[in-house]
């Protein structure tokens, strides 16, 4: 894979780094030399990014000859969006404070090299914006309101934007970062295609456990992609992928989710894609959509404040009440008396304006049915907890759970209507990798609920299919590339 450094001028850039070639935006647009590489990479310090510029047009014909250019024009548009630029940095706030606490003026403005800064208490907060928003080149300007800063803007940078004083330390964070990536590639042969999978090592309620990780890689490997495990720190690195395969817990407000966003923006294969983790991890949007294609349901009621005394005469006692963004058995409450409702409901409309009311419908276990490329995957019995109510019983640490037995069957071997059900439940979605949750009570079916990351453990949902799960799942992923690629050529 080549390194190019395209900049208006090659004066602009007189640092002679070994592995990368400096070219002009010209050169690089009209030599047809340079488009014959498809594994390019194309660090974009052009002098402006402007929509019709030379520097826009860069990225642009960077991304339709298959290079993967930082940064891209999708990248360009988001830094021309304040709003924009706030949603990706949201989970920042923190970092920002703590950084930016020494600094006496109300305005700071922040020169990102590379994921550095020339003074080293910066350097965190450097990296997280380098690693959210992808631009080789960034100056951030912050703002302060009473004691609190907050970012004003962020926008990509030229080479001939640095500050003669920075200069010299410039030169030298890309140097390292160029450094630092020849010794991380040449650890590995080049693989066909790369396949990132996000997870949390500290997570104690993964979507995969560890073993089911090793299996993913082992799958991947026998198809010619290779992988490696990501954590929310490496946002900066989904270029150097062709697809995501997130396997740690979604939700909308979450590092997920932007991951998820923006390797779809990147052109990534991705898995769960942004609106499977918007609809799936609102229980709102379920119950919607579920009553609108009749799909039978538990009796359903969309609670706020002014119909709390609904719940009671519609669902009777007990019901369960779920925050929309309840996930694992959390945020899932069971009211058993009238005394007890009140302060149930008022917990959770403390977090939401709109909470979800079900009627109680006990079971011996809830049916899960992964479904994937809209076809089902695996079929499994999940037990309750005995003496339990749930399929998970949590104490008050994160840590301290107890889970109820899983028991897989062959997919042939469950009852066909619980496995279309399923299926005509999944595709309300899309066509991504779903657990659908069914009850059945005497001879009827109930969805619970439609899951965008669904657990695969080693031991548990691959009790059937064994190794094939995990080639299964990566055979989606080798054809969903492939077919991109092949787009892409066309």
């Amino acid at each position: 894979m080549s390194n190019l450094i395209v900049v208006n001028s090659p004066r602009d850039w007189p640092l002679d780094i070994p592995g990368v070639t400096v070219v002009s935006a010209r050169a690089y647009l009209t030599d047809p030399a340079y488009g014959g590489d498809r594994a390019a990479r194309v660090f974009n310090l052009c002098n402006s990014y402007r929509y019709q510029t030379l520097g826009y047009y860069v990225s642009l014909l960077a991304e339709a000859r298959g290079h993967k250019p930082l940064p891209r024009t999708s990248t360009i548009e988001d830094l021309q969006s304040q709003n924009m630029v706030r949603l990706l940095t949201e989970g920042l706030d923190e970092l920002i404070q703590k950084s930016l606490a020494p600094i006496k003026s109300d305005t700071f403005d922040l020169s990102i090299y590379f994921g550095h800064n020339a003074a080293s208490r910066h350097n965190l907060l450097s990296r997280q914006l380098f690693n959210l928003l992808h631009a080789p080149l960034l100056r951030a300007n912050f703002e302060r309101r009473g004691q609190h800063w907050r970012i004003r803007s962020v926008r990509p940078i030229a080479a001939s934007d640095i500050s003669p004083q920075h200069q010299e330390f410039a030169f030298q964070a890309t140097t390292e970062y160029f450094t630092a990536r020849r010794r991380h590639t040449a650890k590995r042969a080049a693989p066909r295609y790369n396949l990132a999978i996000l997870h949390d090592p500290g997570n104690p309620e993964p979507a995969s456990n560890a073993k089911a990780l090793r299996k993913f890689e082992k799958a991947a490997l026998a198809l010619g992609m290779h992988v490696e495990f990501i954590t929310k720190t490496d946002h900066g690195r989904l270029t150097e992928f062709d697809a995501l395969f997130i396997r740690d817990t979604t939700f909308a407000n979450h590092y997920t989710f932007r991951f998820s966003r923006r390797a779809v923006a990147g052109g990534l294969v991705v898995i769960d894609d942004p609106d499977s983790i918007l609809k799936c991890n609102n229980k709102v949007y379920l119950a919607e959509i579920l009553a609108r294609h009749r799909i039978p349901a538990p009796k359903t009621l969309l609670v706020h404040r002014d119909n709390v005394k609904r719940i009671v005469h519609e669902l009777g006692l007990p019901c369960v009440l779920k925050q929309p963004d309840s996930s694992f058995s959390l945020g899932v409450v069971k009211v058993e008396t009238a005394e007890e409702l009140p302060a149930k409901v008022n917990g959770l409309l403390d977090k939401s304006e709109l909470i979800v009311a079900q009627e109680y419908l006990p079971t011996e276990f809830d049916w899960r049915v992964g479904i994937l490329d809209r076809r089902p995957l695996f079929v499994a019995k999940y037990h309750m907890v005995p003496g339990h109510w749930q399929i998970i019983r949590h104490g008050d640490d994160r840590h301290d759970f107890v889970e109820g037995k899983t028991e897989a069957l062959p997919v042939g071997e469950a009852p066909e209507r619980v496995v279309k059900l399923a299926q005509r439940t999944a595709n309300l979605i899309g066509d991504g990798f779903y657990g659908v949750d069914i009850k059945q009570v005497g001879k009827r079916l109930y969805v619970i609920e439609i899951n965008d990351n669904p657990n695969v453990d080693a031991g548990n949902e691959d009790s059937v299919l064994g190794d094939a799960l995990y080639r299964e799942v990566m055979g989606v992923f080798l054809k969903r590339i492939e077919a991109r690629k092949q787009g892409a050529l066309r």
